[in-house]
This record gives structure tokens, sequence and C-alpha cells, in this order.
């Protein structure tokens, strides 16, 4: 790896975070509306260019993190770079919604730059600096999402949706002139098989799972739809299992996935995905209500978006901050402290929202909370796993996490439909500073850094002692 690669290594892997997978995925939310009427669709069909792009994105990580972890992660990155932008270009010049589902599905694949990029920092970042710039990736999901927003509504206002979709792409051009410049080439693994069948099988119970809830509320969810979508998913799952049990190199090890400091990592990650989007629909829905509700603040959306702008900011400080604290206290503790900072943030919330100051307040507590628990999270799964498997460890990190976002705002809806009035946002808020509770006990059953850390210059060397140091933890 050549100095210039190293010192221009993390600030590449922070863009392609932003913009490959959380500016693409967020930037189509503020103009829903407006692709409706664009596009002479419903509300439903709209919907889908964000579903089509997020249930892309559960099915291409892992499966990109394998890939990399086989064959290389520069090769892959760029192909998975080149890919994005050709979906996201063509999801910008769609004539009708079938053609932008197609893009946006084709933009999924770029939720692979995580764990490919986690495996890149975990191969030429010195050990004393991966946890900051682990943190700093896991951070830059807040501000994309942040930027998006905030960028919506001058560029539909002023140039039209369209516009909108072509923001993505005008980061991921240059994200591959720089990964083409910077990310150093490795050798691919001797002898190396990918589990095309564990991936298919994979790839079919999840999007039958998936789009049962993203289906549900639509359909409802004892339709003969959703249920045969969910039978679908169960007799797929199983069989991927069994599949998975048999082959010698399976998409996801699941003896790997049983050690403590994995599952524990992953379990929180579902949690804190679901706790970001939860607060991504309430907060704003909640400032843009009328005044004569007697609860709302009747905002804009560009009020709505500058209550989101602090919580990004002190997410991605936060991130940044993990880093140093991991080597200080460890991210076992950081992710306590998150866990708890975002819960207290909620339930402040949930029973005080009578004036802006109260959001702001719970908001940023939200969003520095969520900044350490999502990097202390991959931190974890990283050290918990031999160096051949980051990139599928952490790609199915990165699917738990998306699938429990996709969960947020699901949920966080059918509580406001269910509980009418102001109690709906009381319980909305209520019910992700439970969710947070659930977290404090995982950051708990995490293994302590220091039995980790006494097998520590042994597991660097040798893949197959750190993957029986992690089910020996477990």
């Amino acid at each position: 790896m050549s100095a210039r690669g190293g010192l221009g290594l993390v600030p590449l892997l922070a863009f392609l975070g932003v913009m490959a997978y959380s500016l693409s995925m967020a930037v189509v939310t503020p103009a829903l509306p407006q692709i409706q009427d664009g596009l002479d669709t419903t509300p439903a069909g709209a919907a889908w260019a964000l579903t089509a792009m997020t249930l892309s994105a559960a099915v291409a990580t892992p499966v990109i993190g394998r890939l990399g972890d086989l064959y290389g992660p520069r090769r892959v990155l760029l192909a998975v770079l080149a890919i994005a932008t050709v979906g996201m270009v063509i999801a910008a010049v769609a004539p009708t919604v079938q053609v932008m589902l197609a893009g946006r599905a084709l933009g999924g694949v770029g939720s692979g730059v995580f764990p490919l990029a986690y495996t890149i920092i975990r191969e030429v970042i010195p050990p004393a600096r991966r946890a900051s710039a682990v943190g700093l990736m896991s951070s830059m999901l807040g501000l994309g999402g942040a930027v998006s927003w905030c960028l919506a509504g001058p560029i539909i206002d002023l140039l039209g949706w369209r516009w909108l979709l072509w923001v993505p792409v005008a980061g991921l051009v240059p994200g591959l002139v720089l990964a083409w410049w910077i990310v150093p080439r490795a050798e691919p693994r001797e002898a190396a098989e990918i589990d095309w069948w564990g991936a298919v099988l994979f790839a079919a119970w999840l999007v039958a799972a998936l789009s049962a809830l993203t289906q549900g509320m639509e359909w409802g969810w004892t339709s003969q739809g959703v249920l045969g979508l969910l039978a679908v998913s169960l007799v797929t799952a199983c069989a991927w299992l069994w599949v998975e049990g048999r082959v010698s190199e399976p998409l996801i090890d699941l003896r790997q996935m049983r050690a403590r400091g994995v599952w524990t990592a992953h379990a929180a990650s579902l949690l804190s995905g679901y706790a970001l989007m939860a607060g991504g629909l309430l907060f704003p829905l909640l400032v843009q209500m009328p005044e004569d509700t007697g609860y709302g603040f009747g905002g804009t959306a560009t009020q709505a978006a500058m209550l989101q702008l602090p919580a990004a900011i002190g997410m991605t400080v936060a991130g940044m901050t993990a880093g140093l604290l991991d080597r200080r206290i460890g991210s076992r503790t950081v992710l306590l402290g998150g866990a708890l900072m975002t819960g207290l943030g909620y339930a402040f919330v949930a029973v005080q929202h009578e004036v802006m100051w109260q959001l702001y307040a719970g908001g940023v507590a939200r969003g520095i909370g969520l900044g350490f628990a999502y990097a202390a999270v991959a931190n974890l799964v990283v050290a918990a796993v031999p160096a051949s498997e980051t990139g599928v460890a952490t790609g199915v990190n990165t699917l738990i996490r998306t699938v429990g976002a996709s969960l947020g705002p699901q949920i966080s809806a059918v509580i406001l439909v269910a509980v009418p009035g102001e109690g709906g946002y009381t319980t909305g808020f209520a019910m992700s500073a439970a969710v947070m509770a659930l977290v404090i006990p995982l950051a708990l059953l995490v293994p302590r850094r220091g039995r980790r850390n006494r097998a520590a210059p042994r597991c660097a060397d040798d893949p197959r002692s750190a993957l029986m140091m992690s089910r020996a933890e477990g």
C-alpha cells in the first residue's frame, strides 16, 4: 500500500459510504409525491422506489462481502460502483415507474461498499487507527440521510424532482475514479469457491420476508398475499439453513454467527437500525403537523430537515470519537453508553415535545447515541472474526441493520394509525426508547476486551485461531 493510498483511504471510504449507500437510499424519500405524479403511478408504486433498493441492498450486501473476501476488495468495489452508477442513471431518466424500479434495484448493489470498505480498512489501516476508521464509516450513515433531506427541498422547488436523482451519480462517478486510483490491489484466495445455491436461497427467503413486511399495511397482515410470502420465506429459509450447514465454504458461516461477540453485535445492529429510521419518520411528521392539532408545529419540510441536521452532525462526530474511546474503554462500553444515550433521548421526547428545543435536545441525544452504537457494533464484528471473513461478516451486519431500518418506519407508521393524535407520537417515541433499552443487556453480554486482547497477536496472524477464539467466547 502506498503512502498516497494510506492517506486518502479513510476520506475515500467515508465519501463512498455517504454517496453510494445512505444518500442513494434516502434521496427519493422527500420526492415520493412528485415521483407519483411525474410517473403517473400510485402511492404504493412510488414507495417501491425505496423498497426496490432496500431489497436489492439486503440481498447483495452479504454476497458482495463474500466476493470481496474471495477475490480482493478492489476489483469487486470497482464493479459495485460501476453497477450502482448505471442504476442511478437509469432511475434518473426513467420514463416509467417500472424502469425506475429496475434502476433503483441496480443502485441497491452499491450497498456492497460497506463490507468492502471494512475489509480494506482491516487490510491497510494500522491497528491503532482501525477503530477510528470503522467509526467514521459507520457515522456517515446519518450524515448521508441528513444531506439528502437538506438538498431535497431546494432542488425539487428550483429544478424538479428528477434532478434530485442525479445527486448520487455526482458522488458515485468521482468515487469510482478515486477508488481506481487509491484502493490497493489484493491477491485472490487460492481455490476460492462461491456458494451460489446458498446465495440464491438466501435471496429468496429474504426478498419474500421483506416483501411481506413492505406490503403488510397495504394488503393486510392476514391477507393471502402476505401469508403466502411468509410461507415462501419460511420454506426457503429452512432450505438455505440446510445448504449452509453442508457446503465447505458457505456464504454465511453459521458457526461464526453463534460466537457471542458476533450475534450480540448483530442483534444490537437490528435494534439500532430500527431506532434510527423510526426517528427519521416521527420527528419530521411531528414538526409538519398543523398547529391547530394542539401538538404539531406547522413547520415546513425545510424546518423538518433542519431538525435532523444537528442530530446527524452529532452522529458523525460520535462515530469518529468512538474509535478513540475504543482504545481507552473498549467498544463494549461504547455500545452500552450509546444505547443509554439514545434511549434517554427518545424517552425525553416521549414525555416532553411541546416546544421545538425539546425536539432538538432529544434528537441530538439520539444522534450522538446512535453514532456511538453504530461505530461500536461495526468494531465489535471486525474484531470478532478472522480477517478472511471480514467482508461477509460486516456485510451480514449491514444487512441486519437494513432490516431493522425497514422495520422502524413501518412499525412507527402502524403505531400512528392505531393510536391517533398526539398519543401516536408519544407511543412511537416510547417504543424506540424501549427498543434501545434492549441493547443494554446485549452490550453487557459482549465479551470483555481483555479476553480478546490476550489472544490478539496470535489471531492477527492465524485466521483459524481467531475463529476458534471467537467460538470459545460464544
